[in-house]
This record gives structure tokens, sequence and C-alpha cells, in this order.
């Protein structure tokens, strides 16, 4: 049984280390907002009669059914404080799909079950996106599916937005949905559509530093070890698949498509070969020099959604002379943190140049890839 709902944004899924998901929990709150935590539990762990479960079962008359057949089933909820305001439930189906017309054929499906959360304005939709792809992966399915109503029109135009198209319909006793499907073994060309795969045909490779107080906020899948949780925020910025990066670096020497391995700098408690690590790997969509803003308000309009800097830093940002702005996806986190030490005594990077913004082969990229435990199956060339 299949239940969806979006409410202004959607739900967040993350996944662990293992062939399922499997993390504890995840703070998605800070500063003087009351934390959102992500918590594995299980269904029988819910109470269905909870105020959040009641437009679930306004919208699905079997939805009480389905949801104690759940019990012991694991489910992530997002919660402030006692308060339930999200679920997120995923599952894995291996074979054909003949509750739908017409039938999807034999293969491993994740199938975006229920998914709810009450929203706050952000960007959570994307990020929800992002996580889907994220287990996708993890569970070496070839495709996700969804089914969802004709109403949920946002819903429809997120998944869309990113490669899923339509493949036909399912009909229920609450009415019949529309059925999308993204297939993970081939690409289109079109790097949103395509994302998160990474295509290296004819595209340049870069590493570029982001300094620590920057770092999570901007990229808070790439969290480390021994930064605080609460520093992953649900706002905008966190939450988008979209990033912008601001910098007085000649970023213009990047293009569209091509591949950004994010290098946290030091943070100066320890030698830079111990504390500076590679992080993340984005793709540009692209690169605007300030000259390309007529005004300080397109500016902000352009960098406000996407950028980890509150609005009086972005002004400063455009009273630089020398200032450029990457548009980027987030596409993966590393699995495992590689340092400056290693990538030098590997003999992968030399010292020389520096490491502001610094061109890579493909052959450092794949092999900083293999390092940090990334998905090789991203990759495409």
């Amino acid at each position: 049984m299949f239940h969806l709902t979006y409410e202004r944004c959607s739900s967040l899924w993350t996944p662990g280390a293992g062939a399922w998901p499997n993390p504890t929990y995840e703070s998605l709150g800070g500063g003087g907002e009351m934390s959102r935590q992500l918590k594995l539990t299980k269904f029988a762990n819910l109470s269905i009669s909870d105020p959040f479960f009641d437009s679930l079962k306004e919208g699905y008359e079997e939805f009480p059914d389905w949801f104690a057949s759940k019990r012991d089933e694991d489910v992530y909820i997002v919660h402030d404080g006692s308060e339930l305001s999200g679920m997120v439930y995923l599952k894995l189906e291996v074979g054909a799909v003949n509750d739908v017309v017409p039938s999807l054929p034999p293969k491993r499906w994740l199938k975006v079950g229920t998914l709810k959360i009450i929203g706050r304005g952000t960007k959570l939709g994307e990020r929800v996106l992002k996580k889907i792809f994220d287990t996708a992966l993890s569970v070496d399915a070839d495709g996700i599916y969804v089914t969802v109503f004709e109403l949920h029109a946002t819903l429809i135009e997120l998944f869309t937005n990113y490669g899923f198209v339509e493949v036909g319909l399912k009909a229920t006793r609450n009415g019949v949905e529309r059925v999308f499907a993204r297939d993970l073994n081939s690409i289109s060309g079109d790097l949103k559509a395509d994302y998160p795969f990474i295509n290296l045909h004819n595209q340049s490779a870069w590493l570029l530093a982001i300094y620590p107080e920057f770092h999570t906020r901007l990229l808070p899948d790439s969290i480390l070890n021994n930064e605080p949780l609460q520093i992953i925020q649900d706002v905008s910025h966190s939450n988008t698949i979209h990033k912008v990066y601001i910098a007085r670096l000649a970023l213009t020497r990047m293009r569209r498509g091509d591949v950004v391995i994010f290098y946290r700098t030091t943070d100066h408690v320890a030698p830079a070969r111990f504390r500076s690590v590679v992080t993340s790997v984005c793709v540009v969509e692209e690169v605007r020099p300030k000259r390309s803003f007529a005004s300080l308000d397109e500016f902000l309009a352009y960098t406000r959604p996407r950028s980890v800097f509150a609005d009086d830093e972005l002004r400063d940002w455009y009273a630089e002379r020398r200032m450029a702005v990457a548009k980027l996806t987030y596409n993966a986190a590393f699995n495992r943190r590689i340092t400056r030490g290693q990538l030098i005594d590997d003999g992968l990077i030399s010292e020389q140049p520096r490491w502001d913004l610094r061109a890579l082969t493909h052959s450092q990229l794949r092999d900083i890839l293999s390092l940090g435990g990334v998905n090789a199956r991203l990759i495409v060339d």
C-alpha cells in the first residue's frame, strides 16, 4: 500500500553505511530554533492517533490497516522535541511491479512510500530527492518509482525536474494515481535530469577549497566526525541540491558539467596535513562573474536561497571588485574523509601550486573518489 503527501516541503532520508540505510538520528535544526531530528524507529513506536497522521487517514481510507501491517518495519520520523513533524518510508522491491498499468519491468526498484513533512518554507523537497537517490544507489537499485495523485502538482514537478517520467497509472479505492519512474541505468545528457550521475565526457575536474565555518552549512551530508550536528540547519542553503559558492578565485575557469571536489581547509586545531580533508563531489551548473549581475538586487535574488551568507555578507561580496559565483549540484558526500597528508603521501596531489582552485586529471579524480568511498555507479565516462 502506498501513501504520499506533500505539505509545502517534502521529507528526509539519510543513508547509512550498510546494505540498507540505518542511521540513528540527524539533527536538522540549530541556532535559536528547536532542533529537528531524523530518527530511525519502528511503526510500532508511533501512534496513529497522533494529529500528524490525520491528513493521511483522510486521504486514504485504508491507511489505518496499512499502518498496522507495518508494525515491525523501520520508518524514519522527523520530530521537533516531542512533536512529530515528518515521516519517510522507502521500500526495495525486486521484480516486476504489477499493480500499475502498464506493469513496470522486472528490476530492483526503490519504491517511494509514505512521505510527509510539515515544512517551514525551505527547500526540503530537494533534500529528500537527494536522500532518495543516495538510498537507491546504496541498495543497488535499477530504478525508482513513485505514485502520486494529480492534485500534488508541486511534488510531480519536483520529481519530473530530476528525470522522473510518467510511465503509467495506478487505480486505487481512493482514485487514480499517476506513476513516475526514474531509470538509474541510463543518462539523457541533461545535467539536472541525470542527477546525481556525473558525466566525465569532455569535462574538466577541479579541487575547490572551502573554509570550515561554511563547509557543513553548505554541504550538510559531508559533516565531519568532529563537527557538531547542530550546525546542520533547516534552512534553504542546507537543504538544496543546488549550491552557490562565492569567491575571489578565478571561478570562470570552470564550465558547465565540470566536476568539483570540495576541499575543507584546516580549522587550525592541528597542522593542515591532518585537519584539511576532501569531503564532497559536485558538478558545475554555471559560473557567473560579477559583471553578469545588472544590480545588487539581481545578485541577492540569485545567491540568497542557496548561499551560506547572510544578506549583509552578500552585500559585502557584491562590493568586491573581483568576485565570481559558481552554482553547483551537490552530488555525493564522501564515505571516508581523505586528509591533505594522505593525498600528498599517496602521490595523488603535489603540495604546490595552492589548493584553492586547482585542476585535476580524470585519473586523480577517480582515485580520490575511490579513496573517499563514493559509489562507482555515479561516474559515467
